[in-house]
């Protein structure tokens, strides 16, 4: 059954991912078309968050070479290409971002990047959706295709639709973030964009039989009940985000686009599975070893809460709308004294680096102790023994090095500090 743990794992990292990066690498297309003044605004909202939302594909990515390396070993080879394509573009993406958020003023040609690789890394998702929607050539569980065989009708349509999906989300984020658009702007583009994206997904539901080469599990009543739920949830969702465009509140035309969008992903899934590579391939016959299974069912699913309370603190810390750093507000100043910590004795960084050497070799001997763990060669220490000795040796780092600031072991010259804090108020 932790096959199936690993393939929820999957499902849920790339539905977070379509949810979190779309509405950003939306944005970043709609930068094509807004005034040259509106685009660095444009790139300051995505900055906020945008390394987070990629997290997720990288954990997708992760869970799926470890839990399903038989699928891993189709799909991988069978969209290379476009695959590189994204990497790429995602590469441009951020430079283009980081350069633009640094640089005085406007400039135009990182905003341009930043757009036409925002551009290109949905395309280039769309043609690997649909070609693995398409089912790659396999043979005993490996690729036996040309290079070229992501290409097809279906998958271009798939890059459309996705464009439309992303376009659709950045729309949807812009109202909430932003007062530059009038509402009947906002009215006019989120409403027109939820058409094509309505259009789209009905194409692509229709086409998606003749398609995908695997015969759809439909004819079963629990699947067809799960399927027209989430179908009549995604069109009710669709009927909020359509009155909600232009109109307060500003964060409901989102919240509805991304209840579509989920709706969509499960219902893809409840047609599919469990067969995760078209036409046969299955969760089972794609999954790793069951100690394969455990290891990774542990690790990741400690390192779920923290990428989530991540994403949850750039929300948090970014909530509410954008506003231009040289029109804000400069608080009153108030004069006060910072005294600055000084060292007492070079022992202290002596201990540090002490301290640090033995949690490094606990940390070893965790990890060597976790392959006789995991791999059933040892039974005197439990992967429960495992986790409470990584947890332990990251908490006596964290709380020794907080130690060592509040005593000033961190100040690299301390004349120079003590320059600073004799001539220094805020």
């Amino acid at each position: 059954m932790l096959e199936y743990a690993s393939y929820a794992l999957v499902l849920f990292s790339l539905g977070m991912y379509v949810v979190l990066d779309g509405y950003d690498l939306g944005v970043g297309i709609l930068s094509l078309a807004a005034r040259p003044e509106r685009r660095r605004e444009y790139g300051e909202i995505v900055a906020t968050a945008w390394d987070a939302n990629e997290s997720w594909i990288i954990l997708a990515g992760v869970v799926l070479w470890a839990g399903l390396p038989g699928a891993y070993a189709v799909v991988l080879p069978s969209v290379y290409l476009p695959l590189i394509g994204m990497l790429i573009a995602v590469i441009l993406r951020g430079l283009g971002l980081e350069m633009q958020s640094a640089a005085d003023g406007y400039r135009r040609g990182w905003a341009l990047l930043f757009g036409g690789a925002s551009l290109a890394a949905t395309v280039c998702q769309g043609l690997v959706l649909g070609a693995v929607l398409t089912g790659p050539h396999q043979r005993n569980g490996s690729f036996q295709g040309g290079a070229f065989d992501w290409l097809s009708l279906y998958s271009v349509l798939c890059a459309l639709g996705l464009v439309a999906v992303y376009l659709l989300a950045g729309a949807a984020w812009l109202q909430d973030k932003t007062e530059g658009w009038s509402r009947s702007g906002v009215r006019r583009t989120g409403r027109s964009l939820l058409v094509v994206t309505a259009v789209m997904a009905v194409v692509l539901g229709l086409l998606l039989p003749s398609a995908d080469p695997q015969q759809l599990q439909l004819s079963q009543p629990a699947r067809a009940v799960l399927f027209w739920l989430a179908v009549v949830t995604a069109v009710v969702a669709g009927a909020v985000a359509w009155y909600g465009f232009g109109r307060r509140p500003d964060w409901r035309p989102f919240a509805a686009v991304t209840t579509m969008t989920t709706c969509g992903l499960l219902g893809l899934a409840v047609v599919s599975a469990p067969v995760v590579v078209p036409p046969g391939l299955t969760v089972h016959q794609a999954a790793s070893p069951h100690s394969s299974q455990l290891f990774l069912a542990l690790g990741v699913g400690l390192c779920m809460p923290f990428v989530l309370a991540y994403n949850l603190y750039a929300w948090r810390s970014f909530r509410g709308k954008y506003t231009d750093p040289g029109e804000r507000p400069i608080p009153p100043l108030h004069a006060r004294t910072y005294p600055l910590a000084v060292p007492t004795a070079p022992s202290g960084t002596a201990r540090t680096i002490l301290r640090r050497t033995l949690l490094v070799m606990l940390g070893i001997l965790a990890t060597a102790l976790s392959q006789d763990v995991f791999g059933g060669v040892a039974d005197w220490i439990g992967p429960v023994g495992v986790t409470v000795l990584g947890g332990a040796a990251l908490a006596a780092w964290i709380v020794g090095d907080r130690r060592d600031r509040r005593a000033g072991y961190f100040h690299a010259d301390v004349a120079d500090l003590d320059g600073i804090g004799a001539g220094t108020t805020s």
